[in-house]
């Protein structure tokens, strides 16, 4: 038997392996068939996704990703970039651990799966697992349905490893000087500054909110963490949700009509960030950078800055390996 060590498992949304209509469908599938992204009664959504969204959302999506796909490597950017976070972080634990810890990651949706990775860690011989979750932010669309799977990989395992799963680090001090030093970085390159900065957020509908789900006052409040850190007004600086889908109401003000509304009062040069995103990937560098951009031009706006998320940036990699290690005490140190 292998010696035991300890499994580090990041995990991110997902991404198709290509973005033809069939890839497309199958992770499209996947990912709208998840009760907690659209928790609508089977008998009446399941009709409804198989016979008319996945017929033509695969080609609208497809022509989306690859708008945006990282072409010489084969990959979305997301996966490019979730690799290279993880190859950062597992050096950081490998100068911290030495051979006693090993880090991969997996998604919830497509390859590589969660399942495949908890087998591969339990074959070499990870006998305890962390499982973090890359959202700075608790929903259930997010961080829940991660740890779902991550469970649900555990019951098929004979000898399960004892786990722990990472909490949201939306408020975490290291997390907020990473987004802090990032957008003054972004500001100290232009040649005027932006009137406001645009927090936007993934949305949920409203009616998550009222269920219980904490995600709108975490992200509330890393924007008011960020602000206090900047130093800033509160006119220089607010929060907004994106990324709507379907007829009911989700969070708002939803960014796609905010940045209109900002143009047309006069604030024409603005700029955006998506702080709960962990990577970069098609909400940010289409829908934010194409959709969310082209209604500000439209309404009058002058000059629309996106500032990328974190991805591997250096503060980043040091929050995330802080919040790792916080989470590995006991197990390690």
């Amino acid at each position: 038997m292998p010696g035991e060590r300890v499994g580090v498992l990041l995990a991110n949304l997902g991404t198709p392996d290509n973005y033809d209509y069939w890839s497309m469908r199958r992770y499209l599938n996947e990912f709208l068939s998840d009760k907690r992204v659209i928790d609508y009664s089977a008998w009446i959504w399941q009709p409804l996704l198989q016979l008319v969204i996945l017929t033509k959302r695969p080609f609208s999506s497809g022509h989306a990703y690859k708008s945006i796909w990282n072409h010489e490597a084969g990959e979305s950017p997301l996966m490019t970039i979730t690799k290279a976070q993880t190859e950062k972080i597992r050096t950081a634990m490998q100068n911290r651990y030495g051979d006693q810890v090993m880090v991969d990651f997996c998604m919830r949706y497509g390859n590589p799966s969660t399942k495949s990775k908890v087998r591969a860690m339990v074959d070499a011989g990870c006998t305890k697992i962390l499982f973090f979750p890359l959202y700075p932010h608790y929903a259930g669309a997010t961080s829940a349905t991660a740890n779902d799977q991550f469970f649900r990989a555990l019951m098929e395992e004979k000898w399960q490893p004892t786990t722990r799963t990472v909490e949201p680090y939306f408020a975490h001090p290291k997390y907020i000087e990473a987004l802090a030093q990032s957008i003054e970085r972004a500001y100290a390159g232009m040649e005027k500054r932006p009137d406001i900065l645009v927090c936007s957020y993934h949305g949920v509908p409203k009616r998550y909110l009222m269920e219980g789900d904490p995600y709108h006052c975490q992200c509330q409040k890393t924007t008011r963490l960020l602000k206090e850190r900047l130093g800033w007004d509160d006119t220089e600086i607010t929060t907004t949700f994106q990324s709507r889908f379907g007829p009911e109401e989700w969070l708002k003000p939803y960014t796609v009509e905010e940045v209109a509304r900002l143009a047309e009062t006069g604030k024409t040069n603005i700029a955006v960030c998506a702080p709960a995103f962990s990577a970069d990937c098609i909400e940010t560098l289409e829908e934010i950078n194409e959709e969310i951009r082209e209604s500000f031009e439209e309404a009058g706006g002058e000059t629309f800055t996106y500032i990328p998320c974190l991805n591997d940036d250096d503060a980043h990699i040091d929050a995330l390996s802080a919040v790792i290690g916080e989470n590995l005490r006991g197990w390690l140190d």
